[in-house]
């Protein structure tokens, strides 16, 4: 065993300054949550797989009868209970 834990993430999720390319969708996290969550700072490896990601969640987050405060509230439980770094 390698001493590293199980739930340790298996890649680094960048900074800002890593990824440039992506620049403008990390600033529009910083200026409406005040962070960028680890899911799209890893994703940000691919920009475009970055991007991508990006329509859909804003289809998911943004969309339909279930308020998006309610789906954040969601999406943390469900990382908590998995032991995932949200």
């Amino acid at each position: 065993m390698s001493g590293v834990p199980r739930n340790a993430p298996r890649l680094r999720a960048l900074e800002p300054g890593e990824a440039p390319e992506v620049g403008d969708i990390f600033e529009a996290f910083l200026k409406e949550r005040g962070n960028i969550p680890n899911m799209f700072r890893t994703l940000a490896r691919r920009g475009e797989h970055l991007r991508t990601m990006i329509e859909h969640f804003e289809t998911v987050m943004r969309r339909g009868a279930v308020p998006p405060l309610l789906k954040e509230f969601i999406s943390v439980r469900v990382s908590a209970l998995n032991n995932c770094r949200y």
